[in-house]
């Protein structure tokens, strides 16, 4: 992972002692509840206990002119469409509504789109196949809100729309029967952020005039596709999702089950977390790499049986997702290390042949995590390119993106996930835009964060922690699952676990003993020894194993304590700076690195026949202390004079030692040429 600024969550220790008082809860469960904002009894009672849902079916703008259409189409035995999207969010809503109607005895289908082919959305020619077909009642969920001119095709060929989407409106609404979104201007519901399944779960409450009912009927859907689609887990969310883990959790529907089962996940208890790791990847991934179909047929099995089947063919088509990650993850870091001057751009931008528009922004969140950078993944068609983005908080991909709309085919999103479609002959213009639109907008970067809730020392380690913790559940954007601060903590050994792939530390402090877990860290990459000092950033995870429970400490980040951070952050976008531009605005005599501090660099990386790892790892293995801006400098200057091969990996970097055939001249390098003119 990229170097992250560590921010602590703002917490006022008097408001958390009178919260502890006031709702009789625990010292420490008062003050994660104050780190997140809440420190009203109320409010606070609300959070931990509420469970009944407020807000009025009714109070949505045309909900009434939408169940009156409804219920005419049941009545009247009239052919309704269901249309969905091929995403979780899009699929269990499509199954929720298509259940509900079936079981009404309605005349219903449903008809989700193919990603690869069709794509999100309604389409002229699905419009018209609908009503050949003779559908009378065409329902959107998770989409619609823009299909202005695909509804206005509906209705010109006799066929009536309702909308219900969560997606933000466009100035002109559609001439619909009915428009159900929790953003329109007018619309006066109580909560705005439900997924696409929290507003049909909205639509099946108005038409069955029950909410306790519904909600035990379908809360496992409302849940799966509220939690896929990363809403926000407060207000009426945290109702639907934790009633619905309740119903997933029992057993009671089979597709789930045998999911779980076929995931690795059979009999263990689904939280928040869990699911989106477990089940939400998995109904993704037929509507990425196969048909969400299969995932619906899924979802609406009535058999253990024939909920097995299924779930192995989701779980195969997870495997494919998984494996073509893989491949295409390979291409993408092979381009990158090909372009060692991207390296320096504020917005990653990559483009490669026939990528799967399935994976392409998974693996976006990837290289923004590895590199610390806002990235777009492009996958070049035959006929066009589309791609998918994504950025952390503080820089607005939307808006970048944007900002080159005249030469972009369509996009839309937000600030920190968008997408794009444009000519191939604009890719590498499209590159040049948007970082011209960072270096106009943020001449200094905005940098990833992680928050922390608090510090806490290794005694206070405990199971009884876990019993707090689990009192803020579910968790999911918006009540992120907890991190915690553990400070001066010294490396005692350090074990390879799961065939290498991972590590064990074991950690004391002030004579107290703990064993904390680095997932997906080898030993050859760890950046720390045997004595290092280190600050970690963790969450903790109960664990039971042969009868026993214990706590599992992992590792969120992990630094060098009295690590100069920020320093490090400033260092990496001054570094850039120079690259980029040529120019700094620091002297010569602050950037150039001395003769001793090369040689001292050079020696030690000859000595040890290379380095592979963090660059503040590399910095702290020097015999002598150099800067960190002045040893990122100094690498380059060794690389340019093709002393050494140096690959920067964002979080790594990978070091070798070449045969010099002659001395070298590093004054005649280009970046100390560059240093040299400065003033």
């Amino acid at each position: 992972m990229s170097m992250k600024r560590w921010l602590f969550s703002p917490i006022d220790k008097e408001k958390a002692a009178a919260l502890a008082e006031a709702c009789e809860l625990p010292p420490f469960l008062a003050l994660l509840l104050t780190a997140r904002g809440l420190t009203e009894p109320d409010e606070v009672t609300e959070f931990l206990e509420g469970g009944e849902l407020t807000d009025d079916p009714f109070a949505f703008a045309d909900m009434d002119l939408a169940v009156d259409r409804v219920q005419r189409a049941i009545d009247g035995g009239e052919r309704i469409t269901i249309f969905g999207d091929y995403d979780a969010d899009g699929i269990t809503a499509t199954v929720l509504l298509y259940t509900y109607l079936r079981e009404k005895g309605a005349q219903v289908r449903y008809l989700l789109p193919q990603r690869e082919g069709e794509g999100y959305g309604l389409r002229p020619e699905t419009i018209q196949r609908l009503a050949e077909q003779e559908t009378k009642l065409l329902i959107t969920v998770d989409n619609g809100i823009a299909a202005v001119e695909e509804i206005a095709l509906a209705n010109s060929l006799g066929m009536d729309v309702v909308v219900t989407d969560h997606h933000l409106p466009p100035d002109r609404l559609p001439d619909a029967v009915a428009v159900v979104n929790p953003h329109r201007a007018d619309c006066e519901s109580g909560f705005k952020d439900y997924a696409g399944v929290g507003v049909a779960f909205k639509l099946v409450c108005a038409l069955e005039g029950d909410d306790a009912w519904a909600l035990s009927q379908y809360a496992d859907l409302v849940a799966l596709g509220t939690l896929a689609d990363i809403m926000p887990l407060r207000g009426e969310n945290r109702v639907l999702v934790r009633e619905g883990l309740k119903l997933i959790n029992a057993g009671t529907r089979p597709g789930l089950t045998a999911l779980a089962e076929v995931a690795g996940a059979g009999g263990k208890v689904q939280t928040s977390t869990s699911a989106v790791f477990t089940l939400a990847p998995r109904i993704n991934a037929a509507g990425r790499m196969g048909d969400p179909l299969r995932a619906a047929e899924l979802l609406l099995s009535e058999t253990a049986e024939e909920a097995a089947e299924r779930a192995a063919e989701i779980n195969g088509y997870n495997v494919q997702r998984q494996s073509m990650e893989s491949a295409t993850m390979e291409e993408v870091t092979a381009q990158i290390d090909a372009h060692p001057e991207w390296m320096t751009d504020r917005v990653l931008v990559i483009a490669g042949e026939g990528w799967s528009g399935g994976i392409v922004g998974i693996l976006a969140a990837r290289i923004l995590e590895r590199y610390g950078k806002p990235c777009m993944l492009l996958s070049i068609l035959p006929d066009k390119v589309k791609g998918s983005g994504r950025s952390f908080k503080g820089f607005p991909l939307f808006d970048a993106i944007a900002s080159c709309a005249d030469i972009l085919t369509s996009f839309g999103g937000h600030e920190l996930a968008a997408g794009v479609s444009l000519a191939a002959e604009h890719v590498d213009e499209f590159r040049r835009r948007i970082n011209e639109y960072a270096a106009a907008h943020f001449p200094v970067m905005p940098v990833p964060t992680l928050t922390l809730d608090c510090k806490v020392s290794p005694t206070q380690v405990k199971l009884d922690i876990l019993d707090e913790i689990a009192r803020l559940e579910p968790f999911g954007t918006g009540n992120p699952f907890p991190v915690f601060g553990l400070y001066h903590m010294v490396i005692q050994d350090i074990t390879p676990v799961g065939g290498g792939k991972h590590l064990r530390l074991s950690l004391t402090r002030d004579g107290a003993s703990l064993t904390v877990m680095w997932f997906h860290m080898t030993e050859a990459d760890c950046p720390f020894f045997r004595g290092d000092t280190v600050d970690i950033a963790a969450t903790f995870d109960r664990n039971e194993f042969r009868g026993v429970t214990s706590v599992t400490v992992i590792v969120k980040d992990i630094a060098f304590s009295q690590e100069d951070r920020e320093g490090w952050l400033l260092a990496i976008q001054q570094f850039d700076e120079l690259l980029r531009d040529g120019r700094s605005a620091l002297t010569k005599a602050a950037l150039l690195p001395d003769r001793e501090e090369l040689a001292v660099l050079y020696r030690y990386l000859r000595a040890k026949d290379g380095f592979s790892g963090r660059f503040d790892g590399l910095r702290r293995r020097l015999p002598a202390a150099v800067p960190p801006l002045r040893l990122k400098l100094g690498l380059e200057i060794l690389r340019q004079a093709e002393l050494l091969s140096v690959t920067d990996r964002g979080d790594t970097v990978e070091i070798a030692v070449r045969p010099a055939a002659s001395k070298a001249d590093l004054t005649q390098t280009p970046l100390w040429q560059t240093i040299d003119h400065l003033a």
